[in-house]
């Protein structure tokens, strides 16, 4: 397995930060925002296509950045959602609401900002942790988490 460095980490910050923006904020009004997610909505199978595609590839970043559990989950949560109306909105007859749901519930945005801030709370190490350990550098990395009130965990990128 290639190791990470934290260049990896930045840039799946700045890739998410696209499909953020590319999803949910193609055309902002003010705290609003419509984007691909929900204009492709009302294009049956386009809309679904877009939506699962974009979702599995948040959820990749998030494997790819080791998020922790906890993100993860409510990242599901948020894509599930996301995901179920635009599953819905397939359903002849039954299209209308779903899909204006679709575009008013930004899902990959909040599943976005939640990765980001994953990634902002942890503070990246690029060694494995049982040389960290053995050099005495993990008491360092555990002192600067504690000292920073943003830091909630440490991440070893070489294991």
């Amino acid at each position: 397995m290639a190791r990470r460095t934290l260049g990896d980490i930045e840039k799946i910050w700045t890739n998410v930060e696209s499909v953020k923006k590319l999803s949910d904020r193609v055309i902002g009004i003010g705290p609003f925002g419509v984007g691909m997610d929900g204009l492709l909505t009302w294009i049956p199978v386009v809309g679904t296509a877009y939506t699962l595609g974009a979702s599995g590839w948040l959820l990749l970043q998030a494997v790819r950045a080791r998020a922790a559990p906890g993100t993860i989950v409510k990242m599901v949560g948020y894509l599930g959602l996301d995901s179920v109306t635009t599953a819905v909105g397939e359903v002849p007859f039954l299209d209308f609401v779903p899909n204006v749901v679709d575009v008013l519930f930004p899902g990959h945005l909040m599943a976005a900002k939640t990765l980001q801030k994953d990634i902002e709370s942890t503070h990246w190490v690029e060694a494995r942790e049982q040389d960290a350990r053995a050099s005495g550098e993990h008491d360092q990395h555990v002192a600067r988490v504690k000292a920073d009130r943003k830091l909630r965990r440490i991440v070893y990128l070489h294991d």
